[in-house]
């Protein structure tokens, strides 16, 4: 599987719980494929759809693959991988190499969140993280666009657009969406409702801990509503770092991980 012309690529592979990502570097360090997709229960063929499907962007051929990292929830279910690294490892390793200095990075994903604190080497000072409460997480926002019966997709554009923000007094997804119910009954716009909501999600996030003079945001929940950094700017009035591709910056850093070791 090992080749050394200037074809050769790395791959990383990220299993959340939620979606699982691949990400294909060149020699340079450039990324060439990449394919995200839900990971359902099948993690082992999540992975090898979204292989292909990145291999096709990238015009390669799997026999030109060095080496393949997984990491993530499910990064022991990639036959194909030769080596794993944590979540939190690959995270920080992507994100250095998107943005080289000191920073606090916050990944936003649909099962849990991090926090995770860098020097200006890319070595890790910290990391908290949160995997038992769905508060804060885009699982979160995905049961209440349910209870509002909204398409997920829909929300950033209505958070956007809101006039007021409706702020609500629960953390917990169950008793956020009773509150919900109760502010529409009490004539409350939806829009205010869906801010309030990312308002929610945001001070979770960040009572895990202290930010840096420099943020950097990543995670599929970051890729998707983009309206949920710039209220983070606001609040924190810091501007924020976010990659071209915010929801690989794991795989990414799974790849770079492939390519050290891969020689």
């Amino acid at each position: 599987m090992t080749t050394n012309d200037d074809s050769s690529i790395f791959v990383g592979v990220d299993v959340g719980a939620s979606h699982t990502k691949v990400a294909i570097l060149n020699s340079e360090k450039r990324l060439v494929g990449h394919s995200v997709r839900k990971s359902g229960t099948d993690f082992t063929d999540s992975a090898e759809i979204c292989l292909k499907s990145a291999l096709e962007m990238a015009n390669a051929l799997g026999k030109k693959i060095v080496r393949c990292v997984s990491t993530g929830y499910g990064r022991k279910n990639v036959p194909f991988s030769q080596g794993t690294k944590t979540e939190i490892g690959c995270h920080a390793r992507g994100c250095y190499h998107y943005f080289p200095m000191a920073m606090t990075i916050v990944d936003i994903g649909g099962q849990d969140n991090k926090v995770i604190k860098l020097d200006d080497k890319g070595r890790r000072l910290s990391f908290k993280m949160n995997r038992k409460c769905a508060a804060g997480t885009g699982a979160f926002l995905e049961e209440m666009s349910v209870r509002l019966e909204i398409p997920l997709e829909d929300m950033d554009a209505l958070a956007e657009g809101a006039e007021n923000m409706v702020e609500l007094g629960s953390y917990c997804t169950v008793f956020s969406a009773t509150e919900v119910l109760g502010k529409i009954r009490q004539g409350e716009k939806v829009p205010d409702i869906v801010k309030g909501l990312f308002f929610s999600v945001i001070k979770r996030v960040l009572e895990m801990d202290s930010l840096t003079d420099r943020v950097a945001m990543t995670g599929g929940v970051v890729a998707h509503n983009p309206y949920l950094v710039n209220m983070v700017e606001e609040i924190t009035e810091r501007e924020i770092l976010v990659p071209e591709y915010p929801q690989l910056t794991g795989a990414v850093g799974a790849a770079l991980f492939a390519m050290e070791e891969g020689g």
